[in-house]
Formats: structure tokens, C-alpha cells, sequence
């Protein structure tokens, strides 16, 4: 890609302000995702990680400050340049929230069905498509979510999520409940994807071995801002008690040494 719209950031979030009531979970918080980047993001228990990406995707609106995702500004843009934007990403909710009733071929097909005009013959090829890219047997296209395990599960949102070609995927701790065998997997699933479809990656996690194992740049959530941003390493020699903890602790250690 080229030209001067694509050099703009993938996320800009500026002076982010975000409350519950008298709760402020977010002050001033600002943080910008390059495109073509795995950009992880990671905090403490409420620092409000969850929050911010719901924000991103435009299912909340900020108290202060403003969102752009592409170039648009989610949260002033007209309605049909945001809904245009929506096709240009895609979302891995930390349950999948596949659709309990329908196949999980139909599952793929929804976002298809909802913005295209393709067939119901090509919409049930490209969903077996995007169920082939992440690893799925044909015969899984078949099935009800609950027939599928934990990992299955994963892979079919996280097609689902790719039924529209997106050019940014967010992904909401995508390991969270797997072994750590499907864990691995799972990460060298996200980082071929990458690499191959030229995706940029904004990922939720607490997962160490796979902030080691797939993020150029993480940032940090702490004190209602972000409080670093960069790779790891440098974030390894940060003075900042909660970074020193989680990333030299011993099991930022033993991902460190994995990774290595």
C-alpha cells in the first residue's frame, strides 16, 4: 500500500477520558498503533484495558478526548463513513460470541450477509474459506459452537472476525482459557495471519509467552493512562513498579527465556 492515507496510524487515541458514574477509569490517556504492528496492551485487573478497546471499536462513548481508527474519527464521523470503518476491521471477543444456534459456518457467513450483496453460494464458499485460513476442517463448518472445543471456538470467531478481508484485527485475550499447546498454536496462527495478509494486530492479553512470542510494541495501562509504550525489552528496563514486577517477575522471566 502507499500513498498518504496509509501512512496515517492504525489507532490514535488522544486524551482519552472514560467514567462509570463517578468511577474514572481512563484520564487523558494516549496511544497510537502503527500499521503492520502487533501491538500488545496490558494492565492490572480494572486499569481498564476492556474499556478502552470497547471505546476503539465504538462501543462506548469516551467522556473526553477522541478515537481515530484509520484516519476516521470513530465517535464523529457520519454514520456511513463508521459504518464503512467497521468493515475494515475485525473483533476476537475473549468468548468468541459465536452465535449458539447457528453452524459455525453461519457464523462466518453473518458479517458477509450483512454487508454484501454476494450470493448464498458465494457467501458459503468464502466462509469455508476463512474457516480453511484459520485451520478448520471443512466438517467444522458443519457443526454448533458447542460441539467445538475451546480452541475450535477460537478459530472460528477469530474467522468470523476475518469474513471481510480487515485491515486491522482486534483481539481480546485470544488465549485466554486454552492449554499451552493451543496457546502456541494460536499465536503462530495470529503472527502468520500477519505476516501473510498484512494485518495490523491490536491485542488485549495477560498472556506473557505470547506478548514474547508475537508483539513488537506493548503498552502499558496503569494510573488511568499509559504509562510505557515500546518493545520489550525496553519496557523490561523500566523503573516503574508495576512494569519491574510484571515483566521480571518469575513468570516474565520464564517468557523471556522461552522467547529467547
Amino acid at each position: 500500500m502507499s500513498g498518504p492515507r496509509d501512512q496515517t496510524p492504525a489507532v490514535q487515541v488522544r486524551g482519552l477520558v472514560s467514567r462509570f458514574g463517578d468511577h474514572l477509569v481512563h484520564d487523558g490517556l494516549d496511544l497510537t498503533v502503527e500499521r503492520g504492528e502487533i501491538f500488545g496492551l496490558v494492565g492490572g485487573s480494572g486499569a481498564g484495558k476492556s474499556v478502552l478497546l470497547n471505546t476503539v471499536i465504538d462501543l462506548k462513548e469516551p467522556d473526553g478526548g477522541s478515537v481515530e481508527v484509520l484516519g476516521v474519527d470513530v465517535h464523529r464521523a457520519p454514520e456511513h463513513e463508521r459504518l464503512d470503518l467497521e468493515r475494515r476491521w475485525g473483533v476476537l471477543f475473549q468468548s468468541g460470541a459465536l452465535f449458539s444456534s447457528l453452524s459455525v459456518r453461519d457464523n462466518v457467513a453473518a458479517p458477509l450477509y450483512e454487508h454484501t450483496r454476494l450470493s448464498r453460494r458465494q457467501i458459503a464458499a468464502v466462509a469455508d474459506l476463512k474457516l480453511a485460513l484459520v485451520g478448520l476442517e471443512p466438517s467444522a463448518g458443519a457443526l454448533r459452537p458447542a460441539e467445538l472445543s475451546g480452541g475450535m471456538r477460537k478459530r472460528a470467531g477469530l474467522a468470523r472476525a476475518l469474513a471481510l478481508d480487515p485491515e486491522l484485527l482486534f483481539l481480546d485475550e485470544p488465549t485466554a482459557g486454552l492449554d499451552p499447546i493451543g496457546a502456541e498454536g494460536f499465536d503462530s496462527l495470529i503472527k502468520d495471519l500477519r505476516d501473510a495478509l498484512g494485518l495490523t494486530v491490536f491485542m488485549i492479553t495477560h498472556d506473557l509467552d505470547s506478548l514474547y512470542a508475537l508483539c513488537d510494541r506493548v503498552g502499558v495501562i496503569a494510573d488511568k493512562r499509559i504509562a510505557a509504550v515500546g518493545t520489550l525489552a525496553e519496557l523490561e528496563r523500566s523503573d516503574h513498579p508495576w512494569i519491574r514486577e510484571y515483566f521480571l517477575g518469575p513468570r516474565g522471566r520464564a517468557a523471556a527465556k522461552g522467547a529467547a
